[in-house]
């Protein structure tokens, strides 16, 4: 069943080890040297995503992999 689900990159905190690049392809390295995330809107120095589909486990994973806390995953409701 597809979940609704936020993923938000706080790239201040973002050191760029790549953790989560192992637990969700989703997410890339960008060419300033941290994280970018397929789909995701960039404002300053935070990137937002909204995915609905049955992968929040491994968004869930590439957060938790994150050393620096800089990913965020939270579920969202459908309008």
């Amino acid at each position: 069943m597809a979940t609704k689900y936020q993923i938000t990159v706080d790239l201040n905190a973002c050191d760029g080890v790549f953790a989560c690049l192992v637990r969700d392809d989703r997410f890339e390295e960008a060419e300033d040297g941290l994280v970018t995330l397929a789909g995701s809107r960039r404002d300053g120095e935070e990137l937002t995503a909204i995915f609905e589909d049955d992968r929040l486990s491994e968004a869930e994973d590439a957060a938790a992999a994150c050393p620096t806390d800089a990913i965020t995953v939270r579920e969202v409701s459908s309008p």
